[in-house]
C-alpha cells in the first residue's frame, strides 16, 4: 500500500511514465482481536498472589482494562493528571503520546481503588507516578505469568487491556462508540471500530 502511494507520486511528478503495479490489489485480513471477558477480569481481580510484584502487575493491568490507557500513556501518568471533572467525579486527563490527542477518562470505582492503593507506594511518591509501572519488556513478561496463574488461556499483552476496555467494559455496557472513541483518544471513529470487537 505504501509503495503504491509513492509510485503514484512518481507518476504525478513525471519521474516515471506509468505505474507498473497499478493493477496489483492489496489484500488485508483483519486479525482476530483478543479481549478478556467479564468473568476473566473478575477472576484476575480477586486472585491472591504470593509475591508483591505479581499483585502490582495485576493491578496495573486491571487499571488499564478499566481506563483504556496504552502502556506508553499509562507509564507517564502522574498524580497531577488526576482531576475532578465538572460532574464532581475523578477523571484522568492526559495527551496521547502516539497522536497528541487529548484523552479524558472517568475513573470507574475499580480503577480509583487501585490509584488510592498506590498513593503511598515508595516509587510513586519518589517519581510522582500514579502507579508502580515496570518497563515494557518486564511488564509483558510478567503478563504471561499472570495469565498462567489466573488460568487464562490467552497471551496477555498491554494492548489487550485497551481492547478489553473498548469492548467488555464500555461498549458491552451500552456506552456509545463515539464516547469510547473520545476516551481512547482516537482521531477517527474507524480506529475505534477496529479496537471494538462488538459482542452479541
Amino acid at each position: 500500500k505504501q509503495l503504491k502511494k509513492i509510485i503514484r507520486v512518481c507518476v504525478d511528478m513525471e519521474w516515471i511514465e506509468t505505474n507498473p503495479i497499478a493493477r496489483f490489489k492489496c489484500s488485508y485480513k483483519s486479525p482476530e482481536r483478543v479481549v478478556l471477558t467479564e468473568q476473566e477480569i473478575e477472576t484476575m481481580r480477586h486472585m491472591k498472589f504470593m509475591t508483591k510484584r505479581m499483585e502490582e502487575i495485576r493491578d496495573v493491568f486491571i487499571f488499564c482494562c478499566y481506563t483504556g490507557f496504552s502502556y506508553a500513556d499509562m507509564y507517564k501518568l502522574k498524580a497531577s493528571d488526576l482531576v475532578i471533572g465538572i460532574d464532581k467525579e475523578h477523571w484522568l486527563t492526559t495527551f496521547r503520546q502516539k497522536t497528541g490527542e487529548r484523552e479524558s477518562v472517568p475513573l470507574l470505582p475499580v480503577a480509583l481503588e487501585i490509584v488510592k492503593k498506590y498513593q503511598e507506594h515508595p516509587n510513586c511518591k519518589k517519581y510522582g507516578k500514579l502507579l508502580p509501572v515496570k518497563s515494557n519488556q518486564v511488564y509483558n513478561n510478567y503478563l504471561k505469568e499472570l495469565a498462567s496463574l489466573c488460568g487464562i488461556d490467552k497471551t496477555l499483552t498491554s494492548h489487550i487491556a485497551r481492547h478489553t476496555f473498548a469492548t467488555t467494559v464500555t461498549l458491552s455496557n451500552g456506552v456509545p462508540i463515539e464516547t469510547v472513541s473520545k476516551m481512547l483518544g482516537h482521531t477517527r471513529l474507524v480506529t475505534t471500530q477496529i479496537y471494538a470487537k462488538v459482542l452479541d
